[in-house]
């Protein structure tokens, strides 16, 4: 038997382990002993019990901002989806700017066939974004089938190619009405597919499942989070536009916190 050291690069992360080879009938028998991750971006080694173990999936959006201030010192890497949504050019700029400021890895991952294959007045080339509030039968035509599903699988994907045990979304309670893949049954099934799926027992963390849009907004008041830089608006337009429903839950969210609303809206 002979012990080699090697490092792996799993895109901009990287850890460095220990394994033994076995020769046996022309077959090796890898024994794999991980040692330790290094996360280039804090040029910093750090052991097992130290190290950050969550990818968040980061919008650029009130929750999923609030959650990354919120659960950053676990937070690894936090990925934005461009999934050709009519906001998504406004959103995700805010996300990076977040991250560049905690000084947390963020990366941008193209989905590009869903505007192809998916119907949603969400998507660009999609129906006109309806106004009024998320109770109205007609916000259902924002719902992007499995948006959530899909996202969750690819970054399940990248926690285990990276050793990192968890993956973060920031869905809350008023998402429950209208959004199938927000529910609390959903975030269940998900985590045990998530966790019997994957040899690292990758493990879904919601802690804003049954929460609302305003305990959330006092969560980022108390965080001290300025959310003049995030983005809400389905419509996508230089400034929000005050009548869809994302942009009147966040008036709704940010009065019922107590939060000074300093979103410059078009109405």
């Amino acid at each position: 038997m002979s012990e080699k050291g090697e490092r792996i690069f799993c895109g901009s992360l990287s850890f460095s382990f220990s394994y033994a080879t076995t020769i046996n009938e022309n077959k090796k028998r890898f024994v794999l002993r991980f040692a330790r991750f290094t996360l280039p971006l804090h040029n910093q080694t750090l052991s097992e019990s130290e190290m950050k173990d969550s990818i968040l999936i980061l919008s650029g959006g009130v929750d999923s901002t609030t959650l990354l201030y919120d659960e950053q010192e676990r937070i690894a890497l936090a990925i934005s989806f461009d999934y050709g949504s009519k906001h998504n050019a406004r959103e995700i700029p805010f996300a990076r700017l977040h991250c560049e400021r905690l000084g947390i890895k963020h990366i941008t991952i193209p989905l590009d066939f869903m505007t192809k294959y998916f119907v949603s007045s969400l998507l660009e080339g999609g129906e006109e974004i309806p106004e009024g509030h998320y109770a109205d039968e007609n916000m259902k035509s924002t719902v992007v089938p499995f948006r959530n599903g899909i996202m969750l699988s690819i970054a399940v994907g990248i926690a285990e190619s990276n050793g990192l045990k968890y993956v973060m979304m920031a869905n809350h309670g008023g998402d429950h009405t209208i959004y199938p893949d927000c529910t609390p049954e959903f975030v269940d099934a998900f985590d045990q597919a998530a966790a019997s799926g994957t040899f690292v027992n990758v493990h879904l963390r919601s802690p804003y499942t049954n929460m609302t849009k305003g305990d959330i907004a006092r969560r980022g008041k108390a965080l001290g989070i300025d959310y003049s830089e995030t983005w809400s608006c389905y419509k996508g337009g230089n400034h929000h536009c005050g009548k869809c429903g994302t942009c009147v839950e966040r008036k709704e969210a940010f009065a019922e916190a107590g939060v000074e609303d300093r979103t410059v809206y078009e109405e």
